[in-house]
């Protein structure tokens, strides 16, 4: 019984983080284009993993500012 608490704590886990990471791709993908588009072209994904990191900060330090 443990196990399957344990397991489906952890799917919900990796839900919450799955859809949080694919909607910040969209935003970012909406707000600043030209990034997502060099980062694609080049093949080096920094650029879009900070921009991607910004946009969760951002996201999130306004989420507490409510809060």
């Amino acid at each position: 019984m443990r196990l399957q608490r344990l397991s489906v704590n952890l799917f919900g886990l990796i839900a919450v983080v799955s859809v949080l990471l694919a909607g910040a791709t969209v935003w970012l993908l909406l707000t600043n284009p030209v990034t997502v588009a060099n980062a694609v072209n080049e093949g080096e994904i920094s650029p879009l993993v900070r921009e991607l990191a910004q946009a969760l900060l951002s996201a999130l330090s306004g989420l507490l500012r409510y809060l």
